[in-house]
Order: structure tokens, then C-alpha cells, then sequence
């Protein structure tokens, strides 16, 4: 076994060069582009990753306590190898990485807090080179276009960096330019990688993590298109104006690009930052409510998602007219477009994840691609065991113990996790990156999910199953039937959560003595 691992650096190196060229989304790319540093350290440190699990495991009995300990060790030497090389690497690595980091409920805690720190590390570009990108893209010299341009970057992220400017006509801007050798790299490194996740496949068979890679291919172009970006944010400006509690900067499209965006300038504190909150008298649970209403309404409701929910794309201030607070929503490179079909079958599973109705759990689980794993499906969706689901996610705390009974299948259900993970449909993925990210920032601020939260999400999906029934008929009978129909059910949720804080009263026991009777949510 050991032995193999040896082999992975020379089959990767063969596979990288055998034949000279490679064969990449039409294109035909010379070896020596992608850079002997950049190859070399990213096969060396996949075979050391691979080294240490074969030899470090292999004589201890698997599952003992000698085991479980060794293997938690490799883990978080192999997390921050992993940490450091993406550091080392940039761009695309850094992505990778902090997708990774995010995968709260897929990978062990090892590798999830090591790989955090990415969100926080990400690289800088000089001055003369973002210089350089605002003359190529623009034709004009940064003193040409702004009266003033802040040299040190409000924030640098894996793909881009923003800066704080003031336009020749008083407007204050953030102007975020993407890193200049991103573009060029950007398709050589998820060839690298898919090469070295087939290699390291062929030390562990049951490493399922190609749909990572495949992600990547898809996502990348999208997200290193500024243009597409900046109509992401209109749109879902628009969709969500309803939400008085959400902020979307404007975009200035004279002077952006498919490397420059231009968007008004918003202050605020990061969503997790508790300490802010304070400070400025934001509420927490109101911070946290506004974030479940806000992205079950773009689930549920209208299948295009904001899919990079990490703390330094959401920001928090108060309004500085209403002094209301506000959640501010950045970098709208990455959306997720849900077919019909798919929405409305997670609607359907969610409705019966919080209604406790496990045959339906079962059948749309299926549905949307859990096969036999639809246990294993629903405790990732909700980040909860089996045995609270079976109780009812709604009625059932969350508890230190339950959290850390999770944590501990993730480790022992890696392989079940990524054959999910490579059976459900593809939209399936940002989602599960979407409820991690959102989870982290609840665990941060300590409001992790509560039961209103999971009945807010159960309006969205009654709004969203009505809204689909009614445009399905063109009998107005039909339609005053459903309308009446969801009415009714909205009014027995807000019926629930009235009793659930009035638990234990007389009066508690029995409405939910009446509500037993009551017709169930329909499908």
C-alpha cells in the first residue's frame, strides 16, 4: 500500500505529460504553462497526504480507540498540508479551499477549521498590477477615473480584492478588480486537480470526490465574469424587494467590466461578528431570523440562490436613516438556478421533514437522488440525527451531545457521504455549501436553528407549492381552492409557533390535541 503512494507523484507526472498537450474544454494546453512550482508542490503534497493515511493507519485495529485517535492526528496534518498548499497556490486553490472549509456536515472538523482560515488569507495583488487591469480594461489611468483611490484594499478574496474610490462626479465606490493571472490559471489548476483526485482514487476507491472538481469546471467562468455578477445583483435586488431588511448595492455599469465592477460603497460589520452587534444594538436572533427568511425565500420561492453565504459577503449595520437593521448582501458571482422540478421536490421534503411524515421524507429524499442513503440525506440537509428527525426537527432541541454524535458519523460515514454526494443532482451541491455556511455563521452567533426557523421555512414552501398549483389550473374554483387552502395552512403554522411559547399550558395541549385533527398540509 505504502508503495502506491510512492507511485502517485510519477502516475500523476505521466498523466500530466505523457503526451505533451492536454485536451481541456477545447482547448489544447502546453505543459510548461502551467508552471513546474505550482504542479510540483501540488502533486508532492497529495502524495504525502496519501502517504500518511496508507502507513500511519495500517497497523493499528480499525475502530479502536488507538485508531480513532491516530486518524484524527492524520486528519489535521493533512488539513493544514492541504491549507498550505492552496496558500501557496492561490486562485483556484484558495476556492477550492474554502468550499472545502465550508462542508461543515460532509468533512471531519479537522479539515473544516483548518481549511476556515482560507476565508481570511486570501491573496493581494500590487498595486502596479491592479493599475495594470484597470488600463487594459478600461483604457484609462486610475487618476483619469477617480478623484480619490484607496491603495490598501477593503478586502482581498481568492478571485479579486476591493478598493474604496471616490468618482470624478463625489459618488463614494467599491471597486472590486479580479487578481490578473487568474483568468489564465484559473483552467490549468481544476485540470491539475481533476487529475490528482482520479490519482488519489487510486489509493482509496472509496474517495468519491469528483463532483467537486466538476463543480468547479461549471462555477468558475461564472464567477470570474464580473459582468454576470453585477446582473446577478439587479435581479435578485429585485426579487427581494419586498425584504426591507436587505441591502443590495447598486451597480455602476459605465465603468465596469468582466475584470472591474464598480458598486456603491456600504459600511457595516460581518454577520458573525457579535461583537459589533452589540456595540451598535443590532439584534442577534433578528440578524439571524432576517437570514432564514431571506434565503428560504430565494429556495423555496423562487429557485435562484445566493450561493457564497460566507461571513464577508453578508455585512450588518443600521440604516443610517430608519436606524433599522439591515443585512447588506455581497458578491453575487455565484447563483444557483433551481429547476421546477427540483424546487419543488425539495419543498416537498422539507414540508416533510418538519411535519414528521417519514414515508414522504423517504420518497422525495429519492427523488432527488439519496436512493438507499436517504437517511444520511436528510441529517445533512438538516444537520440533525436520526433519531431527532424521527422525533420531529421542530419539536426536538438541539443539543452539545446530538452536535457532537454528528460530528463523529461524519468521520465514520466519509465514504457513504461521498457516494451521496456524487448521486444527487448537481444543484444539490450549493445547496448543501449554502445550509454549511449558514449553519457556521448561527453556531458563531449562538442562535443555531431554531423551531420558528424551520416554520418559516415551512411558509415559503406552502407559498411556493400554492404559487405552482394555481398557475397548473385554469379553473377559477380550483384556484380559490388552493388560495384557501394555503391560507388555512399559514394560519395553522402561526398556530403551532404561538404554542410553542406557550408550552406546557393547558391551553397548549390542547390545541395540539385539536391540530392532530386537523387536515395535513397538502402535497
Amino acid at each position: 500500500m505504502a508503495r502506491k503512494a510512492v507511485k502517485l507523484a510519477s502516475w500523476t507526472s505521466a498523466a500530466l505529460g505523457a503526451s505533451g498537450v492536454y485536451f481541456y474544454s477545447n482547448k489544447y494546453l502546453d505543459p510548461n504553462d502551467f508552471g513546474a512550482v505550482r504542479v510540483g508542490r501540488a502533486v508532492a503534497t497529495t502524495a504525502v497526504i496519501s502517504y500518511d493515511y496508507l502507513t500511519s493507519l495500517r497497523s493499528v485495529p480499525y475502530g479502536s480507540e488507538e485508531y480513532l485517535q491516530l486518524r484524527s492526528e492524520v486528519h489535521l496534518r493533512s488539513a493544514r498540508r492541504l491549507c498550505e498548499l492552496c496558500c501557496a497556490n492561490r486562485g483556484t486553490f484558495i476556492k477550492v479551499g474554502q468550499h472545502l472549509g465550508s462542508l461543515d456536515h460532509v468533512l471531519p472538523e479537522e479539515y473544516t477549521s483548518t481549511l476556515k482560515v482560507l476565508h481570511s488569507q486570501a491573496p493581494q495583488s500590487s498595486m502596479q498590477e491592479i493599475r495594470q487591469v484597470i488600463r487594459e480594461d478600461l483604457g484609462k489611468e486610475i487618476h483619469d477615473l477617480f478623484l480619490s483611490f484607496d491603495d490598501t484594499p477593503l478586502g482581498a478574496a481568492s478571485l479579486a480584492q476591493v478598493h474604496k474610490a471616490v468618482l470624478r462626479d463625489g459618488r463614494t465606490v467599491a471597486v472590486k478588480v479580479q487578481h490578473p493571472k487568474v483568468q489564465s490559471q484559473s483552467s490549468k489548476d481544476i485540470l491539475l486537480m481533476e487529475v490528482l483526485v482520479l490519482a488519489v482514487k487510486q489509493l482509496f476507491p472509496e474517495f468519491e470526490f469528483m463532483w467537486l472538481v466538476d463543480e468547479a469546471k461549471k462555477n468558475l467562468p461564472l464567477e470570474l465574469d464580473f459582468l454576470n455578477e453585477g446582473k446577478n445583483a439587479e435581479k435578485v435586488a429585485q426579487m427581494l424587494k419586498h425584504f426591507d431588511f436587505l441591502k443590495i448595492p447598486e451597480i455602476y455599469w459605465e465603468l465596469s467590466t468582466k475584470r472591474i465592477l464598480l458598486m456603491e460603497f456600504v459600511e457595516g460589520g460581518q454577520v458573525n461578528d457579535r461583537a459589533y452587534m452589540e456595540r451598535n444594538n443590532i439584534n442577534v436572533n433578528e440578524i439571524s431570523r432576517h437570514l432564514g427568511k431571506m434565503y428560504s425565500e430565494m429556495i423555496f420561492v423562487n429557485g435562484f440562490v445566493h450561493c457564497d453565504p460566507h461571513p464577508g459577503n453578508m455585512l450588518v449595520r443600521k440604516h443610517p436613516r430608519t436606524g433599522k437593521a439591515e443585512i447588506v448582501l455581497l458578491d453575487h458571482g455565484l447563483y444557483q438556478v433551481l429547476t421546477d422540478e427540483f424546487r419543488l421536490d425539495y419543498c416537498h421534503l422539507w414540508q416533510s421533514l418538519i411535519w414528521t411524515d417519514m414515508q414522504k421524507v423517504k420518497i422525495y429524499s429519492q427523488r432527488l437522488g439519496a436512493a438507499n442513503l436517504y437517511p444520511l440525506f436528510a441529517c445533512m440537509l438538516t444537520a440533525r440525527s436520526w433519531d431527532s428527525i424521527n422525533k420531529g426537527i421542530s419539536h426536538v432541541p438541539v443539543t452539545s451531545t446530538e452536535d457532537s454524535e454528528i460530528r463523529t458519523n461524519v468521520t465514520t460515514c466519509l465514504p457513504e457521504i461521498s457516494q451521496l454526494l456524487n448521486c444527487v443532482p448537481r444543484q444539490m451541491l450549493l445547496i448543501f455549501k449554502t445550509n454549511d455556511l449558514l449553519r457556521s455563521i448561527e453556531a458563531t452567533l449562538g442562535t443555531r436553528a431554531s423551531a420558528s426557523s424551520f416554520l418559516n421555512m415551512s411558509r415559503c414552501c406552502i407559498r411556493a407549492l400554492a404559487e405552482h398549483n394555481k398557475k397548473n389550473t385554469h379553473s377559477f374554483f380550483r384556484r380559490t381552492q388552493i388560495s384557501v387552502c394555503e391560507a388555512f395552512n399559514l394560519w395553522k403554522i402561526d398556530l403551532h409557533e404561538l404554542m410553542l411559547h406557550v408550552k406546557g399550558s393547558k391551553l397548549a395541549c390542547w390545541v395540539s390535541s385539536l391540530l392532530s385533527w386537523l387536515v395535513p398540509i397538502p402535497h
